[in-house]
């Protein structure tokens, strides 16, 4: 049976960031997941996930100035410092949460700089952190995007973040597999996933098109659950979509795998 998080960077929008763990338990689900956790105190995010029984199960690394347009700066040569200043960043957060798994978005390579350099960035950056994360028992996620939402996004494939993983060659790199993503880049999704289940640490869901929840578009939810289900998939499946109206009256998808 899938296992579904909320995103509460996406959900529970008609209330502020701090009473969505609330709204989230209120609905039934028992573990959550958001972009940064980093504008507040790590004590309280853990007060509220404990106050409403709440798992906290991803969130990314710091993915430098967010309002600026910058998602992610992994590939971005010059600010390896930074980056590894992250890295610490995040794992005393995870640590504090009890987040076994944060993501690295890659980023959106700087005009003008050589692609080599940029990718001999990116690998040693990724592989500082799978091995920084590793001695806390910390898994590092890796997500390709789709280039409509995320023009110049460096990982558009799955086969270019499988290709980056095979190159960082460390065993605490894993994929994150988002279901939204995918469709608009390349489909095939139920193949894509069973052929790579045991590199995927963490499932993301939206439908398409317009990344409304699950039952608004074209994506046939109920079949690939169940692929999910046979092909070993143990992980969370992230809620991560814009609820067309009030979050709660869009859950009637959900609301089957959570009351079980």
């Amino acid at each position: 049976m899938p296992r579904f998080c909320a995103n509460l960077t996406m959900l529970f929008n008609e209330v502020d960031f701090l009473e969505r763990f609330q709204k989230a338990a209120a609905a039934g689900f028992e573990a959550v997941e958001y972009l940064f956790p980093y504008s507040w105190d790590k004590e309280l995010l853990r007060e509220k996930l404990e106050t409403n029984g709440l798992t906290q199960v991803l969130h990314n690394l710091p993915a430098g100035d967010w309002n600026a347009g910058e998602r992610g700066i992994a590939c971005i040569p010059g600010r390896e410092q930074e980056f590894q200043e992250g890295v610490e960043k995040a794992i005393d957060y995870a640590k504090a949460l009890g987040c076994p798994q944060v993501n690295c978005l890659v980023g959106i390579p700087p005009a003008g700089e050589s692609l080599e350099k940029i990718r001999e960035t990116l690998v040693q950056n990724l592989r500082f952190a799978a091995s920084s994360l590793a001695k806390e028992k910390i898994r590092l996620l890796v997500e390709p995007l789709n280039s409509q939402d995320m023009p110049g996004f460096y990982l558009v494939y799955t086969a270019e973040a499988l290709g980056i993983m095979e190159e960082v060659g460390h065993p605490n790199l894993f994929l994150q597999y988002d279901v939204y993503h995918m469709q608009v880049m390349e489909g095939n999704l139920i193949k894509t996933i069973s052929s790579n289940i045991e590199k995927i640490a963490h499932i993301q869901i939206a439908d398409n098109p317009g990344r409304n929840e699950p039952g608004t578009g074209e994506i046939n939810f109920p079949n690939l659950f169940r692929a999910i289900d046979e092909a070993g998939y143990k992980g969370w499946i992230g809620c991560e979509y814009k609820p067309k109206g009030r979050t709660e009256d869009g859950l009637g998808w959900v609301r089957p795998y959570l009351y079980q």
